[in-house]
C-alpha cells in the first residue's frame, strides 16, 4: 500500500476514533447526570408541587391510533394523573406535518381514559423533545414537571430540562418489548450529542408565540 494512501487511511480511523469517544463521552455524561431524577410513580406522588405531567409524543399509526410506544407513555401518565401526581397532563408532540398529528390521538387516549378535558393541555408544536422542554418552561410556564417516555429517551428529556433550568423528574413506561428498538438505541447516540450542544447554544424552538397557562387552557396550536 502507497504510503500516501497508509497516512489517509490512518487519519480517516484517528478521525473516526476521535468522534466516536466524543460521542460516548457525551452519552455517558448525559445519562450520568441524569440518572437520579428517574423515580417511581409512588416517590413521584411525594414530590409535590408538580406543575404538570409531560406526555412525550411518538408515533402513530397511519388510522391514528397510538403506537405501542405512545400507548404506553400516555397509560403511565394517567396512571400518575389518578394517583395525584397532578391536575395537568400536557401532551406534546409533532403536528408540523398536516396529515400527521400526535397530539390528538393522544388527548383523545387520555380522555377515553378517564381524564377530564378541562385538565389536558395539547401543544401541537412539540416537533422534537428539545422544542417540547422549551415551550413547557418558556410558553407554559411550568417550572416543576414529571417527563413521561421510555428509559432509553428519558436520559436526554431530563438533561435538556435541567439545562434549561426545569425542575424535571421522569417516570419510565416501559411495559413492553418495542419494534425497531435497537435503531432507536443507536439514533439515540446521535440525538443526545446533538441536544449536548443546543443545550449550550439555547436556540429558539421551531415555533415559540404567547404564553399560555397550563390552567385555564385545554389546546394551542403554537
Amino acid at each position: 500500500m502507497p504510503r500516501r494512501l497508509k497516512k489517509i487511511l490512518s487519519f480517516i480511523i484517528t478521525i473516526g476514533l476521535l468522534f466516536g469517544a466524543a460521542f460516548s463521552t457525551i452519552g455517558i455524561s448525559v445519562i450520568a447526570s441524569t440518572r437520579d431524577r428517574i423515580v417511581s410513580a409512588k416517590d413521584a406522588l411525594g414530590l409535590g408541587d408538580i406543575d404538570c405531567i409531560i406526555i412525550l409524543g411518538a408515533g402513530v399509526r397511519s388510522d391514528g391510533t397510538p403506537s405501542h410506544m405512545l400507548a404506553d407513555r400516555l397509560s403511565v401518565g394517567v396512571d400518575l394523573y389518578k394517583a395525584g401526581v397532578s391536575d395537568i397532563i400536557l401532551v406534546t408532540g409533532d403536528h408540523y406535518r398536516k396529515h400527521y398529528d400526535e397530539v390528538t390521538p393522544m388527548r383523545d387516549f387520555c380522555i377515553d381514559a378517564g381524564v377530564p378535558e378541562d385538565d389536558i393541555v395539547g401543544d401541537h408544536a412539540g416537533i422534537s423533545t428539545y422544542d417540547s422542554v422549551y415551550r413547557a418552561k418558556e410558553i407554559f410556564g411550568a417550572k416543576k414537571v414529571i417527563i413521561v417516555t421510555q428509559t432509553y429517551h428519558m436520559y436526554r428529556a431530563l438533561y435538556i430540562a435541567d439545562k434549561l433550568g426545569l425542575d424535571a423528574y421522569g417516570v419510565t413506561s416501559d411495559l413492553r418489548p418495542y419494534r425497531g428498538q435497537m435503531y432507536r438505541e443507536v439514533r439515540e447516540y446521535g440525538a443526545r450529542v446533538k441536544d449536548f450542544i443546543y443545550t449550550i447554544f439555547k436556540p429558539l424552538p421551531a415555533f415559540l408565540g404567547e404564553p399560555i397557562p397550563l390552567r385555564g387552557t385545554s389546546e394551542t396550536e403554537s
